[in-house]
């Protein structure tokens, strides 16, 4: 967390009580932190003597690693198995007993050289990361399973840890989803002893099933590539993966997350699901940020209606409890009702005074800048 230092109008006032700026990126255009920084500047040129402490934050999928690393993890770096197979350079972060693995960062869809593969990307690098984590001793290791580029069930992520996936003739099974059509035997012998003394924390905001019409592949695998005959052939792939893993957890909240990487955590792992943003507030101290705050501005690239359903913004409004909470935004599309049921004051969005979204998400610093401005003279007066 930073604060952004405080000039007090004399010696004898009192600075007023901070800002807390606490926002999730804007998908395509800023990170985190750098929302932040705009948000931050902005205030400062209206009411420069107010401190705002920054905040960034995620809900489990891209961006959590660096969320809790400006919080005061270490960050971890490593070479993985990206989703297409190639060699990727990616990072957890680690404090204490704790280490948060982002899949995004080893097997999301920004890691793919190309084209997405619907039917052969793998969650492999999840599991190197997975291993890492417990190679530097770590015994709680949080996974945040967002924007994933396969739909592999989870079982490139155990082979990393040492499953064996094997055909009928005995042979390993390529990566990807689609070649769980084969599966013939599954051989948990190999993992990894140690798995059995760390605790998982699932983080995601999905409560999907693994299979049918709201499952992995149902749901999500349109968004990774797959035509209506792919996502047919996946679903019936992840029928049979089920059926070597166990039903137990197939209609579990968040089996469906990332491909199915939930139901491998879930059923394999022992894992045990939560709201990411929850999570990663916690991992935060959120609360101690929160104390002595008069407002809190928080935010994501849209807010329509997924920010309702666990995304970041609807969090850290929860989270704030008595505290004011303002959304900053690429765009809104909720109703004044819809915002103020979510638990936000007010909503200030780039396309209020920039409609044409490529403009918008090219000169989104300036533009948020601008908005958090206005912001500031409409809520930060006296």
């Amino acid at each position: 967390m930073s604060e952004v230092p405080v000039a007090a109008d004399s010696p004898a006032r009192r600075p007023p009580s901070a800002v807390l700026v606490a926002p999730d990126k804007f998908k395509g255009s800023l990170s985190a932190a750098e929302v932040a920084a705009a948000v931050a500047a902005g205030i400062a040129e209206v009411r420069p003597e107010v401190p705002v402490r920054s905040l960034p934050v995620a809900d489990g999928g891209d961006g959590t690693v660096e969320a809790v690393v400006s919080a005061g993890f270490r960050r971890l770096r490593t070479v993985v198995t990206g989703p297409a197979g190639e060699p990727v350079s990616a990072s957890l972060a680690i404090r204490g007993d704790t280490a948060v693995v982002e899949l995004a960062e080893a097997s999301g869809l920004h890691r793919l050289p190309g084209p997405p593969l619907p039917l052969t990307a793998t969650s492999s690098g999840t599991g190197e990361l997975v291993a890492a984590a417990i190679r530097a001793g770590r015994r709680r290791v949080v996974l945040g399973v967002g924007g994933s580029a396969c739909t592999d069930g989870g079982a490139g992520m155990l082979t990393a840890l040492g499953a064996r996936l094997l055909d009928a003739h005995g042979r390993d099974l390529p990566p990807g989803g689609a070649a769980l059509l084969d599966l013939d035997r599954l051989d948990l012998s190999g993992l990894d002893p140690r798995l059995s003394e760390v605790e998982f924390e699932l983080a995601t905001d999905v409560d999907n099933p693994l299979l049918g019409e709201r499952g992995a592949a149902a749901v999500y695998g349109p968004q990774k590539g797959a035509s209506p005959e792919q996502v047919e052939l996946l679903d019936r792939a992840l029928h049979r993966w089920a059926s070597f893993v166990g039903t137990e957890h197939v209609d579990a909240p968040g089996a469906g997350a990332a491909g199915g990487v939930g139901f491998a955590a879930l059923s394999l792992l022992g894992a045990k699901t939560r709201p990411g943003i929850e999570v990663v507030l916690e991992l935060l101290d959120f609360p101690a940020a929160l104390r002595d705050a008069r407002l809190v501005i928080t935010g994501e690239g849209s807010l329509d209606t997924q920010t309702l359903h666990g995304k970041a913004p609807s969090g850290v409004a929860r989270a704030a409890g008595d505290v004011p909470v303002i959304a900053v935004a690429g765009r809104c599309l909720l109703s004044p009702p819809e915002l103020e049921a979510a638990g936000f004051r007010a909503a200030y969005a780039l396309a209020d005074v920039e409609p044409d979204p490529t403009r918008s998400m090219a000169e989104a610093a300036r533009l948020l800048r601008r908005r958090a401005a206005q912001l500031a003279r409409d809520h930060l007066q006296g």
